[in-house]
């Protein structure tokens, strides 16, 4: 069957154990499939032939039907940070630990790719949020998050203090060790090891949990997708906490700088086999239902 996607891009990170020999098996399934490939250039010292075009993440992102990523959740989030931009769908390919967001398993590759470009597949959208932060009233750094954005004290013993505020409203002033703003697709990862709720993916909304705060009442909140958040970082502060972007981009606030936080207008596109499951996927990834003792 001739397939739905007719130029696909791989994308994945080489140093990842195991990615050869599925980058290769799905190269022979494309190839077969009579599908134009084009690598990311990080991939290319994994294949010995040369007759795929090379090209980085953003330049895919512009040229393909499809993105399949190899990897695990990680892999997938560097990618989705550059590819939701351009509206391309992924599919993701799981050689890592979890997997919520690269559900299929390798030994699934050569039944479930095909049913996904013979057209056989569940759409979803997950939105990514944007994260800016302001110093006297100017922007001094800028990142997008699919999993979340955490405003936290590094490697400082010491918490911080901030004032959250939501839509101009004053929330309230919290010291803690930082602050978590997720998505629901970041639900399931740092948020929930920091004692906030899982959240259905298509559900829109942000959920905002403290980090060891030194308040008894501090609990995690829910508010609306479209939802302005401010961190206000105290100038009294003696630190300068980092803002990272889904564990992998880094900015540096100062004290009296602010963090804003918004959901971005662009979303991403994942694709999921048919009777993809995200309840499914939790029972399975936190052992839901197991038996405390054998």
């Amino acid at each position: 069957m001739q397939s739905a996607f007719k130029r696909i891009g791989l994308v994945g990170r080489s140093k990842q154990s195991g990615l050869r020999e599925v980058v290769h098996e799905l190269l022979a399934l494309l190839e077969q499939r009579q599908v134009e490939v084009v690598l990311e250039d990080r991939l290319g010292e994994l294949v010995d032939d040369s007759s795929h075009p090379l090209a980085s993440c953003d330049e895919i992102g512009q040229s393909v039907d499809l993105v399949i990523v190899v990897g695990g959740d990680g892999s997938l989030l560097s990618a989705a940070r550059t590819l939701a931009k351009y509206d391309t769908p992924v599919l993701g390919v799981n050689r890592g630990r979890l997997g919520f967001l690269t559900d299929i398993m390798p030994d699934e590759v050569c039944s479930q790719v095909p049913a996904v470009l013979d057209g056989q597949y569940e759409r979803e959208q997950r939105f990514l949020l944007d994260a800016r932060v302001y110093r006297g009233g100017k922007v001094v750094g800028h990142a997008d998050a699919l999993n979340d954005v955490v405003v936290n004290s590094g490697t400082s013993a010491q918490m911080i203090e901030f004032e959250l505020y939501i839509n101009d409203s004053f929330v309230y002033r919290q010291r803690a060790d930082g602050l978590i703003v997720s998505t629901p697709t970041g639900s399931t990862a740092y948020s929930l090891s920091g004692g906030g709720p899982i959240m259905h993916p298509t559900l829109d909304a942000v959920v905002l949990v403290p980090m060891f705060p030194h308040a008894l009442s501090s609990r995690p909140i829910v508010v609306e997708g479209n939802s302005q958040i401010r961190i206000d970082i105290l100038a009294r502060n003696r630190i300068h906490p980092p803002v990272t972007c889904d564990g992998q981009v880094n900015m540096t606030a100062r004290p009296g700088d602010s963090v804003h936080i918004c959901k971005k207008g662009h979303r991403l596109t994942l694709l999921h086999p048919l009777g993809h499951s995200f309840y499914a996927s939790c029972r399975d990834k936190l052992r839901w239902g197991d038996a405390l003792v054998n």
